[in-house]
């Protein structure tokens, strides 16, 4: 199993997570950040106490998904997170050694 995990725009998460859904992933995670990507515009940035500079709201996004579909979300999420920027986001890839889901079982795997 893998991780696709990406920082992008937060106006280009909606497409973003369309075409993943309509590709078939649904394991998708979505949280807020503030990292130090290059603002689109005054909107995006905020002032940070905690580092005492500017930093830029943005979107972390996370797919789990069997490995051979990596590659694919990987594309999607570079395809549809563009923003005319020579550097709009990264994505990084992982592997998950193991998964459990919680369904109320308890077992010792």
């Amino acid at each position: 199993m893998k991780e696709v995990k990406a920082f992008i725009h937060r106006g280009r998460v909606v497409d973003v997570i369309h075409a993943l859904e309509e590709a078939g992933f649904r394991y998708l995670s979505v949280s807020d950040v503030k990292g130090l990507l290059t603002a689109l515009n005054g909107q995006e940035q905020v002032y940070s106490m905690e580092l005492g500079e500017r930093v830029t709201r943005q979107i972390k996004l996370e797919v789990f998904c069997e490995d051979d579909q990596a590659e694919r979300a990987v594309q999607l999420i570079r395809l549809h997170g563009r923003t005319g920027q020579s550097v709009a986001g990264w994505v990084y890839q992982s592997t998950v050694d193991r998964a459990w889901p919680i369904d109320g079982r308890v077992d010792n795997d």
